[in-house]
Order: C-alpha cells, then sequence, then structure tokens
C-alpha cells in the first residue's frame, strides 16, 4: 500500500482571500500533493487547511506553505478568538494509510528540523513527536499566545526543538507534530455568553475545572499537598475544549478537539454538550464542523441517532449522513455538503465507481455496447446488489411491526453486503481492464516477455478473485434472505422470494466469470482451489434458493 500522509496546518490569516490563495498555490504546486479542504474563519482569523499525499511530497509542500505564510502575515497585526502563536500555527502530519505513526513521527522531525534551520524560524514538536511529556500538550506549548511568547522562549523549559532562541516579532513561532485524526468542532449555543459557555466547556472537557470551595466560580480554590489546584474531571474523554463567542454569527460556542474519536465520537460529545448545556438553562442550536471528518464517523452518528428514535440503521449510508446532518444541525452556519468535507469522499477518483454513476438505463446500453466490460462479472454483481437490497427491505419493514432491535441488525447486515457488491460492479471491470493492460506490455526482450507473462498471471488472479468474492457474499445475504422468508413481514415474503432468486443468480453468474477467467490456467494450485470452492458455492446457493422458495410457499412444485 502506497504510504498516505495528511497534514492540517493552521495559518493565521482567515480574512484576506488572497493571502489564503497565495499559500494554498505553494501547496498545489507539488506533485503527487492533493488539496482536499480549505476552511477559513473571518472570527478567528485562521484557516485550517488540508492536503494528502506520500510523505516526502506532504514535507514538501507543508514547507513552502510555512515559508509563504511567514512571508505574507505579521502577527504583530493580527487579532482573532483563537489562541495563536505565530503565522503557522500549527502543523500536524497524520497518518492515513500504509504509514506507521513511528514513520509519522520521523517525517515531523524532518519537517521541524528543516523548517528551524532553513527558515530561521522557532519551532516546537508537539504529540507523538514529542518526547518531553511535560511539553506536547498544543494548548500548554501555546500558552501565553504569541504575547508572551516574546520572554516564555528565553527561559530553559521553552528553548525551541529547532530554530533559534529568538522570538520572532513577525513571523511568531510554530508547532510541528505527529498525531492521530482529530476532529475540530463546534457547538453552537443560544446564548451570548463566553462565561456561560465556558462553564458548559469546562462540564465535558477531560481536564474539567479547578475545584473550588462553595461557588464554582469565585469561591476559594481546593489544593493538594504540593499546593496545586485540584481538578475536577469533566465528563468527556479525549476532549479538549473552551467557550468563545463568535461575532461573525452573534452567539457564543463551545470549541472542541476531538482527539481520540474512537474513545468520544462525534455524536457522543454533542449529545453531552446537549445535556450539559440544558442542565444550565442554555439550548444547543446547531453544531459546525471544521476541516474535514472521515466517513465512518458520520455514519456511526447517524446509526446513534436513528437507534435512539428506535428505528432500523439499515439504511443507505446517504440516509445515514442526511440524518446525522439534521440531528447536530451541521449545515446551521453554512451548508454542509459531504462530498466537500468527507475524507473518503474527497479521495475517491472519479474512475472508481463509474458505473455506479450511471442511471439503471444508461447502466443497461453501456452493457449491451460493443464493449466487452462492463460484461457478465459486473451484472453478476449489481443482481447481487439487489439480492441483498430485497433482504434489507424486507427487515426495514418488519422492524416497524416488530422486533426493531433484531431486524434492524438484519438490515443492516443486508445494506453491508449490498455496498459491497456495489463495489465489486466497477471492481470487475477494472479486473478485466488489468487483463488487457497485461497482455498489451511489450515482448520484444527476453525480459519484457518474463514481465509480461508475470503481469498477466497477476491479472488474471484479480480476474478470478474478484467474481469469486461476488459469489460468497451473494451467498451471504441468502441467510438473511431466508430469515426473512420465515419471520418478516408477510406482506413481503414474496420481496425475499425475488431477493433469493437474485442471490442464486449472482452467484452462478460469478462462477461463469470465474471459470471463463481461469481456463488455461487450471493447473495453477490456487486457482484449481477457487474453481473447487466455488462449485461448492454455487451448489449451496441453489439448494438455499429452493429452501427460501419452499419457506414462501407461493410457487408449486418448487
Amino acid at each position: 500500500m502506497t504510504p498516505i500522509l495528511e497534514c492540517v496546518p493552521n495559518f493565521s490569516e482567515g480574512r484576506n482571500p488572497l493571502i489564503i490563495q497565495a499559500i494554498t498555490n505553494e501547496i498545489e504546486s507539488v506533485e503527487a500533493v492533493r488539496l482536499l479542504n480549505v476552511d477559513p474563519g473571518k472570527a478567528t482569523n485562521r484557516t485550517v487547511v488540508t492536503f494528502v499525499g506520500p510523505p516526502e511530497a506532504v514535507v514538501e509542500a507543508a514547507f513552502l506553505a510555512i515559508r509563504k505564510a511567514g512571508e505574507l502575515i505579521d502577527m504583530r497585526q493580527h487579532t482573532g478568538e483563537h489562541p495563536r502563536m505565530g503565522a503557522t500555527d500549527v502543523c500536524p502530519l497524520i497518518p492515513v494509510s500504509g504509514i506507521s505513526m513511528e514513520e509519522t513521527v520521523r517525517w515531523a522531525h524532518i519537517l521541524a528540523e528543516r523548517v528551524g534551520k532553513e527558515l530561521t524560524l522557532p519551532v516546537y514538536l508537539y504529540e507523538a513527536a514529542q518526547t518531553n511529556k511535560l511539553r506536547n500538550n498544543l494548548s500548554v506549548i501555546r500558552a501565553g499566545e504569541y504575547e508572551g511568547f516574546f520572554e516564555k522562549i528565553k527561559t530553559p523549559e521553552w528553548k525551541p526543538d529547532f530554530g533559534p532562541e529568538i522570538f520572532d516579532e513577525k513571523r511568531g513561532a510554530t508547532v510541528i507534530g505527529a498525531r492521530d485524526f482529530l476532529i475540530a468542532y463546534n457547538v453552537n449555543l443560544n446564548t451570548t455568553s463566553v462565561r456561560r459557555a465556558n462553564s458548559v466547556a469546562f462540564d465535558v472537557r477531560e481536564a474539567g475545572r479547578i475545584k473550588r470551595e462553595g461557588d464554582p466560580v469565585s469561591g476559594e480554590i481546593v489544593k493538594d499537598d504540593k499546593g496545586q489546584p485540584i481538578m475536577v474531571p469533566g465528563s468527556l474523554k479525549s476532549v479538549k475544549a473552551i467557550g468563545w463567542f463568535i461575532k461573525e454569527y452573534g452567539i457564543a460556542q463551545i470549541s472542541m478537539n476531538l482527539t481520540n474519536i474512537s474513545i468520544t465520537p462525534l455524536h457522543i460529545a454533542f449529545d453531552e454538550v446537549c445535556r450539559k448545556a440544558e442542565a444550565r438553562g442554555i439550548r444547543v442550536t446547531g453544531s459546525e464542523l471544521v476541516g474535514l471528518i472521515p466517513l465512518q464517523s458520520l455514519i456511526d452518528a447517524g446509526k446513534y441517532f436513528i437507534k435512539k428514535q428506535k428505528r432500523s440503521a439499515g439504511v443507505s449510508e446517504k440516509e445515514l449522513i442526511r440524518i446525522a446532518i439534521i440531528t447536530m444541525g451541521l449545515n446551521e452556519l453554512a451548508p454542509f455538503k459531504p462530498e466537500e468535507r468527507v475524507i473518503e469522499y474527497l479521495l475517491k477518483e472519479q474512475d472508481d465507481e463509474k458505473r455506479l454513476r450511471l442511471s439503471l438505463n444508461d447502466f443497461a446500453d453501456e452493457v449491451a455496447s460493443e464493449s466487452p466490460a462492463p460484461g457478465g462479472g459486473s451484472v453478476a454483481a449489481y443482481i447481487g446488489a439487489l439480492g441483498a437490497s430485497l433482504g434489507a427491505m424486507v427487515a426495514n419493514l418488519s422492524a416497524q411491526k416488530k422486533d426493531w432491535e433484531s431486524f434492524g441488525d438484519w438490515a443492516e447486515k443486508a445494506t453491508g453486503y449490498k455496498k459491497e457488491l456495489l463495489s465489486l460492479v466497477d471492481a470487475d471491470t477494472k479486473a478485466f481492464e488489468g487483463i488487457m493492460e497485461a497482455r498489451s506490455l511489450p515482448k520484444t526482450t527476453e525480459s519484457e516477455k518474463a514481465s509480461r507473462t508475470v503481469a498477466i498471471k497477476k491479472a488474471t488472479m484479480h480476474a478470478i478473485e474478484v467474481p469469486f468474492q461476488v459469489m460468497k457474499v451473494s451467498l451471504q445475504s441468502m441467510d438473511i434472505l431466508k430469515s426473512m422468508a420465515i419471520e418478516g413481514n408477510p406482506n413481503s415474503k414474496s420481496d425475499a422470494g425475488v431477493g433469493a432468486v437474485c442471490a442464486r443468480g449472482a452467484v452462478i453468474g460469478a462462477y461463469l466469470n470465474v471459470c471463463i477467467n481461469a481456463v488455461g490456467s487450471e493447473s495453477d494450485k490456487d486457482i484449481a482451489a477457487i474453481l473447487s470452492e466455488g462449485k461448492k458455492i454455487q451448489e449451496s446457493a441453489m439448494a438455499k434458493e429452493k429452501e427460501i422458495l419452499k419457506l414462501i410457499n407461493l410457487i408449486t412444485n418448487t
């Protein structure tokens, strides 16, 4: 897997589009880097930029952007709601795929050293890139902000990790590190009071608030044996939060960083803020996502909120995302467009789902054309997806009248099968194209002939594995269809039957493609094993179809 890094630098400029454009132009000038998102904020006077690519290219783009920001942003003139200490305030590297955190740390050190040396800029390391645990927290490093750093940098404990020990009046300093994926998330309140917003923030953030005797605001601070203030932890782990007033919107917000979304996911943070705000007589009106979000975070949120209504979550990905958006009010302050904010959607190549984007009519026309692809393999995957979809439909209808949790689980599982089978529609066509590309390789020299033979063998195996996967998933979907024939809504049992016919057809159709692609390679041990297993899957699918149709009892002599 090609190693991919994400970089999310925060620049202290959110009002001048020409400066922002100049910085992002530097990023886009690096080949292999893909700019995913630019999110400026006027009130915070800060822009969050997200880009991805191979490590070396990402580090180069980050260096160029930091250099350009230092040239164009004058911190002596900067004002904004967000804490900051430099023109490039923070620049984290995040492993996306094919790269470990240890490797990401190494690239963060390379970038930090280069910035400190070549740009003569004070650089601090944070999170995983910082070995000194007393100064690996961003908020601790940034304490005192730009104005306080002129003196702070002179103290031994705040000597920069790289670069000069003199604070740069125009550019400030920067923080570079390596971290896991972080969601920057603001929750909107129906108040303008920063004090009340901070009260809610202290209620939820992991660090909590200082313990006081009597009045929680003005009471005497309670200290431990060493004279340090005792903290009362907040209710959410791996969450940082503050309250602030956003003049641009005329509201106060809880501004949060969710630093480990496996511990505290987006929907739990939103719900908890709602509870704590209501306890203080404050109402949450919506929320705002800063930057990008992983697809699974929105899907999990959609499932969480739909299940709170005691409804089945076995609906489409699109519907789950819609529910997440409207429930959390992500479009209150500005339109929330998933295609522009979800990482996986932005990384997806246009050709990844070329056939799935076609209308039913256009897909049929393409199948009927003179081109050999899409052909039987793609059609088999598609009818398998239709079979799984019918299983989900019967489960969802049944969930409205029976045990919603059990039927909801079936619907979710069927929807998962449907999604995988749909992805195999285009995968089959690409696999066929891979064989054609391998066969077209040059074969003049002995070396070229050997390389071509290896490429053909590899492409052939892939072209066998794709329809074989269609067979396996389609057979698995028949277990749900059988359950729906037995326990589902009686008025929909014919739909379960049609689903079984589709699934059986998908298995047989996919097996035909396995066999045709294996012609001439039957002696290969791995391919022979797939052919043998495929035959068993086909027999099982045919038997299950008969069993399901008999259970439905609508067709005689079945």
